[in-house]
């Protein structure tokens, strides 16, 4: 079992950025993918980014703006996201897939979670 922890989340103005932070700790393997999601009251997690064995994805929505990193030496996943936008504004979570090798975007095929971090941005 992996235990993951975000931090960095908070309040920004439009067009802004902020750069999440995800430390991995437990049992953590290089070719298993790890990713973020996000969600806001009422709707569904969504999936905003992931890194896996063959390299980083992006959720339409987002790409261009964020970008996804991993040191695997230091077990941390971060969440580079510039030009943020009002509808950015979620509870963004930290994953790691249950499989090695995996490289979607289904959040049931993620096992491990952080317990979330508030990304709020202002107009």
């Amino acid at each position: 079992q992996v235990q993951l922890v975000e931090s960095g989340g908070g309040l920004v103005q439009a067009g802004g950025s902020l750069r999440l932070s995800c430390a991995a700790s437990g049992r953590t393997f290089s070719n298993v993918a790890m990713g973020w999601f996000r969600q806001v009251p009422g709707k569904e997690r969504e999936f905003v980014a992931a890194i896996s064995w063959n390299g980083g994805y992006y959720a339409d929505s987002v790409k261009g703006r964020f970008t996804i990193s991993r040191d695997i030496a230091e077990d941390t996943l971060v969440l580079q996201m510039n030009s943020l936008k009002r509808e950015d504004t979620a509870v963004y979570y930290c994953a790691a897939a249950r499989n090695s090798y995996y490289s979607g975007s289904d959040p049931a095929a993620f096992g491990s979670w952080g317990q979330g971090t508030q990304v709020t941005v202002s107009s």
